[in-house]
């Protein structure tokens, strides 16, 4: 048997299952710190965020127990799809849903992560700036579409990744995705603030 250290967080999550207990103390300590940024970022709150993080991980416990855990390769996005339930039945449970949904026939399929920032080397400071303006936005949008805009360029999902992880459409999250630049926008102009927001 391989060591711990050596194993994939897949490998882990397959060795707890069958009883090692360490290989769950290892994951955790792999995937703490990531999740529990994902989460904070969402909720905006310390102490709810902590309750989530628990929360996740105690479904992930059960899961796994009941092996309804199968190795994809995809542990930390399993993990994150729990999370990302978690929050929503908080959210239901608070009745604070504010979901803008596209329209039918709403083609967002243009949008792409370069429409954000354009990358190149000669705008490097000037996007370090704009970065920490847009970082100061998201805190002001609603949760899904700071969820979305977190995933896409943060963490570098794609909206097929992000609409698996979510559970939605990948018109949904490019819907989100949408809203949230209208957003931003809205917010860069009322604050003068001069984004290159495409």
């Amino acid at each position: 048997m391989e060591k711990l250290q050596q194993m994939t967080d897949e490998q882990l999550a397959i060795a707890y299952i069958e009883g090692n207990n360490r290989a769950f103390d290892l994951l955790l300590s792999r995937t703490q710190s990531k999740l529990f940024s994902y989460i904070l970022f969402i909720v905006h709150d310390q102490e709810m965020a902590n309750d989530i993080f628990q929360e996740t991980f105690v479904k992930a416990i059960t899961k796994l127990h009941q092996r309804r855990y199968t190795n994809s390769g995809k542990f930390s996005a399993w993990l994150m799809r729990i999370a990302h339930n978690v929050i929503m039945d908080w959210y239901r449970d608070q009745k604070n849903m504010n979901i803008v949904e596209p329209t039918e026939g709403n083609d967002l399929s243009n949008i792409k992560s370069a429409d954000l920032l354009d990358l190149n080397v000669e705008n490097h400071f000037v996007n370090t700036q704009v970065m920490d303006d847009v970082r100061k936005m998201m805190n002001l949008l609603p949760a899904p579409q700071r969820e979305v805009v977190y995933m896409r360029y943060y963490q570098e999902l794609s909206f097929k990744e992000i609409a698996e992880t979510t559970g939605v459409s990948i018109n949904t999250s490019l819907g989100r995705m949408r809203y949230a630049l209208i957003n931003m926008r809205r917010m860069a102009r009322e604050h003068h603030l001069a984004l290159d927001l495409a």
